[in-house]
């Protein structure tokens, strides 16, 4: 068994973490740091915790943890690492966007490697600092690996996607009060979204050259959690081979599910799934992609890297239903 520590305790990602490692078999939660909730039991803060834990959130830290996931707000990482130490053999994945980016990836002699298991399994198995990607940059990234590394991605691609309530984080804000978020769809940040930079970063990396431009509109939608994308570009094959690229590219992705049907959210939220249909129309490739934001898009992938770190199966921890009906 390792031990793991949670800083950053009281947010939506942090909730995930603790019932997914609460119900691992490899791992025990060492610690909840959170300045704020200090002695309070972790059900009190995250109410779906009740009955399954009487641990308490702690101001004090164990620097000798097997593992450090950090759940801070983003640009906080940087300045935790630089004012706590931890042990060389504490394995660090951060679900900030602080160290995601080639530019920050190295932050006072640690490496910091991207976190996508789909493109980087190898390289995580051999790593001890994980930047966990982003959630829309997951769900947009596993829409537009299959053709960046078959080298169709040379054209403009135009992205749509729509996240809930939950991607906005656990601190109320004017655009998550749930009156104003009730009823309502809207638009933020378009073409600008900072998730930008990791999926440019490793389509780029996959084709081999530049891209062609990310158009990415990002919408709020009045649900909780999950993440829909629909994202098309010119292709010039068929449709069965678009398909054929996708089995193919995710034939050892164990959370990656092409299918025929159409795609939903439910389809997905409550797990560590992606699922991705394909449309050919004219000469433009649709592809719909889907994922539970606080999952595949945080915590389940953090458990997934963490699994791959510590020898473990890939899906250990994270065979979970989704939640359909």
């Amino acid at each position: 068994m390792i031990k793991a520590g949670i800083v950053g305790g009281a947010g939506y990602t942090a909730g995930e973490l603790i019932r997914l490692i609460n119900n691992h078999s490899k791992v025990t939660l060492d610690f909840v740091y959170s300045t704020s909730n200090a002695g309070n039991k972790l059900y009190a803060v995250h109410a779906d915790l009740l009955g399954d834990t009487e641990q308490s959130f702690t101001d004090t830290i164990n620097a000798d943890v097997d593992v450090l996931f950090l759940c801070l707000g983003h640009g906080n990482s940087t300045a935790f690492l630089q004012n706590n130490t931890f042990s060389d053999a504490t394995r660090i994945i951060d679900l900030s966007n602080d160290f995601r980016l080639n530019a920050d990836a190295n932050f006072e002699g640690k490496d910091f490697v991207y976190g996508l298991p789909e493109v980087s399994k190898e390289e995580i198995k051999k790593a001890n600092y994980i930047a966990n990607p982003g959630c829309f940059a997951t769900c947009i990234q596993f829409g537009l690996l299959p053709l960046a590394a078959a080298k169709k991605l040379g054209n403009d691609i135009h992205i749509n996607a729509t996240t809930g309530a939950t991607g906005a984080g656990v601190s109320p804000s004017a655009t998550s009060h749930f009156p104003w978020r009730d009823n309502n769809f809207s638009v933020y940040k378009p073409f600008t979204h900072q998730h930008l930079g990791e999926i440019g970063e490793t389509l780029e990396a996959l084709q081999g050259a530049k891209t062609g431009e990310l158009l990415f509109i990002p919408n709020r939608g009045n649900f909780s959690r999950g993440i829909f994308a629909s994202i098309y570009t010119k292709f010039e094959g068929t449709l069965e081979e678009a398909k054929a690229l996708y089995s193919e590219f995710y034939k050892d992705a164990p959370f990656v599910h092409i299918t025929d049907a159409p795609v939903n959210m439910k389809q997905v939220v409550n797990t560590n799934k992606c699922a991705i249909s394909l449309i050919k129309h004219g000469d433009n490739l649709l592809i719909y992609s889907a994922i539970d934001n606080l999952l595949k898009g945080a915590s389940g992938q953090a458990i997934q890297n963490m699994n791959l770190i510590f020898g473990y199966e890939e899906t250990e921890g994270l065979n979970l239903k989704g939640t359909a009906f």
